[in-house]
């Protein structure tokens, strides 16, 4: 059985949050590196 007590609920929930939080920043910083990859791409067609 596992400790439910509120601290302990509070805890998961903050490690749950964190977790979802580095997932969410890792997606954003590829879908970034790949805008500006395309921006480049873009800038060197129009040259």
């Amino acid at each position: 059985m596992g400790d439910r007590s509120p601290k302990s609920v509070q805890k998961q929930a903050s490690q749950k949050q964190s977790r979802t939080n580095d997932s969410n920043q890792k997606k954003q910083a590829v879908v970034s590196s790949q805008q500006a990859t395309k921006a480049k791409a873009a800038v060197n067609k129009k040259k």
